[in-house]
């Protein structure tokens, strides 16, 4: 029930999931959903279920989080509960990611050993994609939260990847000491940890195959989440209009398109669908405000793999080693 598209785009990419072969419960307003399955040409069966929730948290609540805490029958909660109770193993939200944050940590709770947990962004960089972290779910961190996010990105990017992941803390120049206090009490709180820090990494290094994991405050990586994202953007759309300025160009366009149209969905956010929430007791995914049914899909599908990949028990597992 959440996102600006919601149910019409939510309902047509969990169908498309559903055929896919995930099994997917569907949150909400019965009567909407089904109305929306219907304009989808889908109907519920086998790999597709409708769960009735009486309430939704709008994307401009002022309190999401004490909105969960109140408003325990709205699909956000619901959803998050089936979690709980075993009967889903993943969420998906695309409305308030704070209401999806406070839901999760409320509903699911914490792994053992999470201070806080944190939005995991996937950049699909070539050769290899980048993971960022936090990206949004705590503006204001301690050292030892940092130190903690070094560890589930770590996982995560293993887990996702199949690689033994570098892992870089962001920073204002790449030399030891360099940074914020924040980053240098950080830096040997991670150095002690068994992960393959590499040290401090600038924002130029995010794009390159230097490092895998990002870590940083969430205050910082979104700021650096969307100017990436609005550069891109920009930048596309500088080269489709270099591309129609005259009819040489427009020639040209003819053999580069393809590849530009090409990188552009690969850069484009519906290619993973959302973001992962680490931290929690089961996978969560936070979907964009405005997701469609593509993104929805590919969200629905990368939560597949990552609970069949066991993620929740992997960083469970690492963070009691690290204990």
């Amino acid at each position: 029930m959440g996102g600006d598209h919601a149910p019409g785009e939510i309902v047509a990419g969990a169908a498309q999931a559903a055929a896919d072969g995930s099994h997917i419960l569907l949150v909400g307003d019965p009567d909407r959903i089904g109305k929306a399955l219907a304009d989808a040409g889908a109907q519920t069966g086998e790999n597709l279920e409708i769960v009735e929730a009486s309430d939704v948290i709008a994307m401009d609540d002022h309190d999401p989080a004490h909105a969960v805490r109140r408003r325990r029958d709205a699909s956000i909660c619901v959803a998050a509960r089936l979690v709980k109770e075993g009967r889903a193993d993943a969420v998906f939200g695309a409305g308030s990611t704070g209401a999806a944050l406070s839901a999760a940590v409320l509903e699911t709770g914490r792994i053992r050993g999470v201070a806080r947990p944190a939005i995991a962004i996937v950049l699909p960089f070539s050769p290899s994609p980048t993971v960022l972290l936090d990206a949004g779910a705590n503006a204001d961190v301690r050292p030892e939260h940092l130190a903690g996010f070094a560890v589930l990105g770590s996982v995560f990017s293993r887990v996702r990847f199949g690689i033994e992941p570098k892992v870089g803390l962001l920073s204002i120049g790449e030399e030891p000491g360099k940074g914020s206090e924040l980053v240098k009490e950080a830096t040997p709180l991670i150095e002690a940890l068994d992960v393959n820090f590499i040290g401090n990494v600038e924002g130029r290094d995010i794009p390159t195959d230097r490092v895998d994991v990002v870590v940083t405050d969430g205050f910082t990586g979104n700021v650096a989440l969307k100017l990436m994202e609005g550069f891109a953007k920009y930048l596309m759309g500088e080269l489709l209009g270099i591309f129609a300025a005259t009819d040489e160009a427009k020639e040209a366009a003819k053999v580069v398109m393809p590849g530009l149209l090409g990188l552009a969905d690969t850069l484009s956010p519906d290619s993973q669908g959302g973001a992962h929430l680490l931290g929690t007791k089961g996978v969560c995914i936070i979907g964009h405000g405005s997701s469609n049914a593509a993104a929805v899909r590919s969200a629905l599908k990368i939560a597949d793999e990552t609970v069949r990949a066991g993620l929740v028990s992997e960083i469970a597992a690492k963070l009691a080693t690290a204990e």
